[in-house]
């Protein structure tokens, strides 16, 4: 098998995930988010697009149902014993054979947890499910008990993220190193995706975003290139990926000669981060980051061009979002613990000067402060 943790590391996360399917009364729970697969057992594939569904008894009971084409793919890359297909057929209906296999496994009449917060599980599918197991069992939304535990990081898994920040860096450098008048945006971008690849990382579960000019100010990824100007502005968001861990980072680099306003800008991003470093330590909540972040950018007069959270968990994800919960906005209650990872960025975009500037890296929480995944210094990037 092609596992990335020790056998003992994942016995110990599906005993946790029992103890809290316990503790809440469950027998069992079904899930359809691609992240609590590969936590608790390795398995790790793209197919999660389709209809697929890993079930866990509160008893240890462990069995897969997903397509053929990843029959071989969960055998080879998860420590799941109990792989079974559903048939792709005209009229098939994926949900009858999955409570055809729960049948099996004992678990008619029980109290089952769901997790519908789900990219596998689309509407369409859901109410698939639904239908299928009306009268069967008793379905419990359980979406976040798996992502409470993947919260908190174990010593392999913060080691991941670690390895994940080195090629974050660079990526960063392989990206400045293309930066320059006259550079096509395609050129940094695929520097900075070599530059990961190279490294032995994995592709991000999201796209890289960048934009330069007027586009700049944008938060998403959009297609389509752009050559730089003498004097321009580039925003980057990109993150490193090892083994599906992700370490991101934000940056908005000036070409040629910054304007007042880029100073400015990066000078007070510069003060609200580090305010924010003052809050990421354990007993602080996710929303007393977030204050900290607008209390400074506001007191400057930026809060029409803040936005209205500034950053979130990170860890193992797919596609399309390296975002993991909780995020920074106001008022979430969430408490902050030591081995948690966390992405903080600063951005402030001005519509009306057409003015770009963020600043955003990745941290592990301890006990004190909390430690950088990046070496690089946060001074204003200039080319």
């Amino acid at each position: 098998m092609a596992l990335h943790f020790e056998r003992a590391e994942y016995d110990r996360r599906l005993s946790a995930a029992r103890r809290a399917l316990i503790a809440r009364g469950l027998d069992g729970l079904l899930m359809f988010q691609q992240e609590s697969m590969y936590y608790l057992t390795g398995y790790d594939t793209i197919g999660f697009c389709f209809f697929q569904c890993l079930y866990l008894g509160a008893d240890g009971r462990l069995a897969l149902l997903t397509r053929s084409a990843d029959l071989r793919q969960a055998r080879h890359t998860s420590v799941i014993e109990d792989v079974r297909v559903w048939t792709d057929a005209q009229g098939t209906d994926p949900a009858v054979q999955l409570r055809d296999m729960l049948d099996s496994l004992g678990a008619r009449g029980k109290w089952l947890g769901i997790e519908t917060n789900a990219y596998g599980l689309t509407h369409f599918n859901g109410k698939r499910v639904d239908a299928a197991l009306d009268g069967f069992c008793t379905l419990v939304e359980t979406s976040s008990l798996i992502d409470e535990l993947r919260a908190v990081k174990s010593q392999a898994e913060l080691a991941c993220a670690r390895r994940a920040g080195v090629l974050t860096d660079a990526a960063l450098k392989a990206g400045l190193e293309q930066t320059r008048p006259g550079a096509d945006e395609a050129w940094i971008l695929a520097a900075m995706q070599a530059a990961i690849l190279a490294g032995g990382g994995d592709y991000p579960a999201s796209e890289f975003v960048i934009g330069s000019g007027e586009d700049a100010l944008l938060c998403r990824y959009k297609s389509g290139r752009r050559v730089l100007s003498d004097d321009d502005q580039l925003t980057l968001e990109f993150a490193g990926a090892w083994r599906r861990y992700h370490a991101a980072m934000m940056r908005t680099v000036v070409i040629g000669t910054p304007r007042p306003q880029h100073l400015r800008m990066a000078e007070i991003c510069q003060e609200a981060l580090a305010e924010c470093e003052t809050r990421l330590r354990p007993g602080y909540t996710a929303g007393e980051v977030f204050e900290a972040h607008a209390r400074v950018m506001d007191a400057h007069g930026l809060a029409a061009h803040r936005l209205n959270a500034c950053g979130y968990s990170l860890g193992a994800r797919f596609t399309p979002s390296w975002m993991d919960p909780p995020m920074f906005y106001h008022g979430n209650s969430f408490v902050l613990g030591a081995d948690m990872v966390f992405f903080a960025h600063m951005i402030l975009m001005d519509s009306e000067s057409g003015t770009a500037m963020t600043l955003g890296r990745t941290y592990i929480l301890t006990e004190r402060a909390p430690e950088p995944l990046s070496a690089l210094p946060l001074d204003l990037l200039r080319r």
